[in-house]
């Protein structure tokens, strides 16, 4: 799903993190939230296949300005960033697998 930011840059004053050299999946999260743990595990795999990937988790309530401005509505809600920060794909709820891999092609360049 493609959202109004795709194409807004984020970095690393932005996600606490630096970015991937590749690509970043940066998770929005809460603490009670249980999709938000799945999720952790499957970017937390995803990322560590693909090389020069990064997996970034915020504390939504911790950054809600952040929030805010990126019009997040629920967590887990997942963006894509490419090598330059840039928001290429996003998406709300628990992703599968096979989604975040498929997502990372529109991110990840040589």
């Amino acid at each position: 799903m493609r959202g109004q930011d795709v194409g807004r840059r984020l970095g690393a004053a932005e996600t606490g993190a630096e970015l991937g050299e590749r690509a970043t999946l940066v998770q929005f999260s809460s603490a009670f939230c249980r999709p938000c743990h799945a999720t952790r595990r499957v970017l937390a795999e995803v990322a560590g296949m693909v090389d020069g990937v990064a997996h970034v988790e915020i504390d939504a309530e911790a950054h809600l300005d952040l929030v805010r401005s990126l019009g997040i509505e629920r967590t887990p809600t997942v963006l894509v960033l490419d090598r330059d920060g840039a928001v290429v794909r996003r998406a709300a709820g628990q992703p599968r697998k096979a989604d975040v891999i498929a997502a990372l092609g529109d991110a990840v360049r040589d």
